[in-house]
């Protein structure tokens, strides 16, 4: 596997794992007041989500650069 299908793979995983953490902030709001790890949760896969979609983000951009900068070269 290349190094854009990782990225892309870790993403999709990334996202489950964002979504199972606020659901479980939801129901431990549900139940009472949470303790801060359980409210906090998110943030990690939700930063790490971040820079996996900046970077799936700007991969067709700097592709269509790299194109231009070769074309120009020949």
């Amino acid at each position: 596997m290349n190094w854009n299908k990782w990225i892309r793979q870790i993403h999709r995983w990334l996202s489950i794992i964002f979504t199972v953490t606020v659901i479980a902030n939801f129901a431990a709001m549900g139940i009472g007041e949470p303790p801060a790890w359980v409210v906090f949760s998110p943030l990690p896969p939700l930063f790490l989500l971040l820079f996996t979609g900046l970077y799936m983000f700007v991969l067709p951009h700097a592709a269509r650069w790299r194109r231009a900068s070769t074309s120009a070269d020949r």
